[in-house]
């Protein structure tokens, strides 16, 4: 950890979650004047009841800081990134606990004791004061996803109306960070003449375009482009009218231009999706090629993506002989690279030392699940067998690989009686008698899949015809090419 000044070296530290992070980062960096700090119990009632804060200053989303409830206490407390380096000291003005969720959290004012350091691109982000404008009006473009020619000729055509400079601001807390700022950058010869990109932390609210709108604000814009009007906004909204494909002369243009009959609309998020994961070449009337280069990195074909393969199921249920065999077989296959990640060796190496108490074992899953996410980003084949009985720490586990890749569960659902018939180490013996607490299916609970892309029952079926189940599944999916 980097080192404190000596007044605040006794003072308790604290990592906030992403999205807090972020928070921070933009009430350190004005990004979200006129607030100053992290919001008490009766700011947060009347931003969620009316978009407003106790005072009556319009703002659309609470800005909270949730922290154990030990920490409640606290006077001032020491903001810190995952790295452990201090950012902030907060001035502690109320611990307060949410009625609705029941967390706990602290109001109060941030100190700046450094600019965070953490996050792709960061030679690109600015303050708001960082940033100097001409006078006159300035549009902004605040997105989460690239900018294709539909979307760039509207930019260029509102603001050549407008008279208006461009700002386009990278909103940065998806999977896929880096691509998004790479495909901006690719078109910025595109945009109008000066236009500055800046990347910056938003996290994703309910009143998005709001927040957009406040941001935006603060960075100067006089006007925000929108996809559809909404009130509200702290500037200006615009919606551009209508553009579409003219296949006629081939080009974009608004669609009162394009006589009936050669309008092509585009592709739509689903068409686009199914395009990069059959590996289809993007069309160029669709999007520069730079961007479709872009968004081929961040979601390349299945039969190259990182995917993880889940079991779970009860102990002896037969989920590690056919996780075994399923590896054996992509290994025989070749083309990927494979990665066995079975209960029992987790439980040796990775997890040494952790119980059998819910706590522990969902620390193991945990693991497993982290371990996944990283064979998954790198574009290898990551099979996981553990027994996993909790349907939340497997629901965290997809969301940690779905993030680097895709994740396919398989539900192992051999009978409990089957499982106990097979028990060479005798352990349902001993849990039935009591000598092992908390063992699933006997004294704690199996919460049984209800989104498994995948049921196997090794009672009825060879742990062959079941190794050849999953093997249709992922060739079918796409990830693995048919034999």
């Amino acid at each position: 950890m980097t080192a404190l000044p000596d007044e605040l070296r006794d003072l308790p530290a604290w990592t906030p979650g992403a999205g807090e992070l972020a928070d921070l980062e933009l009430l350190l960096s004005g990004a979200y004047r006129p607030l100053t700090g992290f919001f008490g119990a009766i700011d947060t009632a009347t931003v969620i009841a009316g978009g407003r804060l106790a005072d009556g200053t319009p703002w659309p989303v609470p800005v909270t800081l949730t922290v154990p409830v030990e920490l409640t206490k606290a006077t001032r407390l020491v903001l810190q990134d995952p790295e452990g380096t201090p950012l902030a000291v907060l001035e502690v003005t109320e611990g307060w606990q949410d009625p609705v969720t029941g967390d706990w959290r602290l109001a109060g004012t941030p100190q700046r004791l450094r600019a965070p350091a953490y996050g792709p691109f960061h030679r690109l982000r600015r303050r708001p004061d960082e940033l100097e404008h001409a006078p006159g009006n300035l549009l902004a473009v605040a997105t989460r996803e690239p900018l294709h020619r539909r979307q760039l000729g509207q930019l260029r055509q509102v603001a050549e109306k407008l008279e208006a400079k461009v700002l386009v601001l990278a909103l940065l807390g998806g999977a896929h960070d880096e691509s998004l700022v790479r495909a901006l950058l690719a078109v910025q010869k595109d945009l109008p003449d000066a236009a500055e990109i800046v990347p910056v932390p938003l996290p994703v609210h309910e009143r998005d375009v709001r927040l957009r709108s406040h941001v935006a604000a603060a960075y100067g814009a006089t006007h925000l482009l929108v996809e559809a009007a909404e009130e509200g906004t702290a500037i200006a909204a615009v919606v551009p009218e209508p553009w579409a494909y003219d296949a006629d002369v081939e080009v974009w243009r608004p669609v009162a231009k394009i006589e009936p009959g050669h309008v092509k609309a585009g592709l739509s998020a689903a068409e686009l999706t199914r395009m990069l994961d059959l590996g289809e070449e993007i069309p160029g009337w669709f999007t520069p090629a730079p961007v479709a280069a872009e968004l081929r990195r961040a979601r390349p074909p299945r039969h190259e993506r990182g995917v993880t393969v889940f079991f779970t199921g009860l102990s002896g249920s037969g989920k590690s002989t056919v996780a075994r065999g399923l590896a054996d077989a992509l290994v025989e296959r070749g083309g990927r690279t494979v990665s066995l990640l079975d209960g029992d060796v987790v439980r040796q190496l990775l997890s040494a030392g952790l119980t059998f108490s819910k706590q522990d074992r969902d620390l193991n899953i945990r693991r497993i699940g982290y371990v996944a996410a990283e064979v998954t980003r790198h574009g290898g084949v990551a099979i996981c067998a553990p027994i996993a009985p909790y349907a939340a720490t497997r629901a965290e586990v997809r969301r940690m690989v779905s993030e680097q890749g895709d994740f396919v569960l398989v539900h192992v659902s051999t009978p409990l009686a089957e499982c106990e018939r097979r028990d060479r180490k005798g352990l349902y013996a001993k849990a039935r008698a009591g000598l092992i607490p908390e063992f699933t299916g006997i004294s704690d609970p199996y919460e049984e899949p209800g989104d498994a892309d995948l049921t196997l029952d090794t009672s009825t079926i060879s742990p062959e015809a079941a190794v050849e189940a999953v093997l249709e599944l992922l060739a079918a999916g796409g990830w693995i090419r048919p034999d």
